[in-house]
């Protein structure tokens, strides 16, 4: 037997490409009511602010600091928008905010200015999930000082700006905490428009979330979700004030591009048209009856 074919090993044969999921299809409605108009849309892309086809329908967008800090020029909105601290992400790298409250304050009040129709400002809060007291060192009750703090600094630098506060924790015993420590300092977050309620997102499918969602709403305070996605909001929606996502670019990631999108895009991760496809289809799966919601 010679040498070649003693070596002549066939070729494994080629795995089959596995075929991306469809993108979601256009909801028949596009208009949600109260939920519709709380339910801001999370976007890597500042641009989005001054786009027509936000405007039409009044989507509210979520835009993080971080995508603004250092613009020349901004756009000016059409439609509502939130500004997010992008906390997260900063604390995970830094293990402390780099970014003094003065810079912070003075950064919000130019997107405020220059970019017009912000509805809220998320402070400087300190979440509390194990990677972010990890990077930090610190304990939860160390984060929530320091998130009611930053809420004070921020007013006292700039009361006139849409401050959102924040409350942070783990377990439902924290965010009680968190309450009391706003009200020893003189705040009434009952008469807050909305208040931040972090470190909740990986919870969101839980009883324990949904629980500690549904007491603090029953204590009169209203809640925005930070990073809903829809099967936690589908338990809570109706215990929200307002809420906010950007699971669609994930998704969008993980999925084939529009049809009408073939040719332009690899996915969609950026894409207007998927997103307010994916917004529409997250809205449109809500049970219209609030008790239904308790049951999804």
């Amino acid at each position: 037997m010679s040498a070649a074919t003693l070596f002549d090993i066939p070729a494994p044969a080629a795995r089959p490409v596995q075929a991306k999921r469809p993108a979601p299809v256009h909801a028949a409605r596009t208009w949600y009511a109260d939920v519709d108009r709380v339910t801001y849309l999370g976007t890597h892309q500042p641009a989005w602010l001054e786009r027509d086809e936000f405007a039409a329908d009044c989507v509210p967008l979520c835009v993080a600091h971080q995508r603004l800090d250092g613009r020349k020029s901004l756009p000016r909105a059409v439609t509502p928008w939130m500004l997010d601290s992008g906390g997260y992400k900063h604390l995970e790298k830094h293990g402390v905010w780099t970014l003094s409250p003065y810079a912070y304050a003075a950064a919000a009040r130019r997107y405020f200015d220059e970019i017009g129709l912000m509805d809220m400002c998320a402070i400087q809060d300190w979440m509390c999930e194990d990677e972010i007291l990890a990077a930090t060192g610190l304990t939860v009750a160390d984060h929530q000082l320091k998130t009611v703090a930053s809420f004070l600094n921020l007013m006292t630098l700039d009361a006139d700006l849409p401050w959102m506060p924040v409350i942070q924790g783990r377990t439902l015993d924290d965010y009680l905490r968190c309450i009391d420590l706003y009200e020893q300092v003189g705040v009434d977050l009952t008469l807050e428009p909305v208040v931040g309620i972090g470190s909740v997102c990986r919870l969101q499918r839980t009883d324990e979330a949904a629980r500690i969602i549904e007491t603090i709403w029953s204590m009169g305070i209203r809640l925005h979700g930070f990073g809903f996605k829809t099967t936690g909001l589908r338990r809570v929606a109706h215990l929200l004030y307002s809420s906010d996502s950007l699971a669609w670019s994930y998704n969008a990631v993980n999925r084939a591009p529009m049809p009408e999108c073939e040719g332009v895009h690899v996915h969609c991760g950026n894409c207007p048209k998927y997103a307010l496809a994916w917004r529409n289809r997250l809205l449109n799966s809500l049970p219209d009856d609030p008790q239904l919601l308790l049951a999804a």
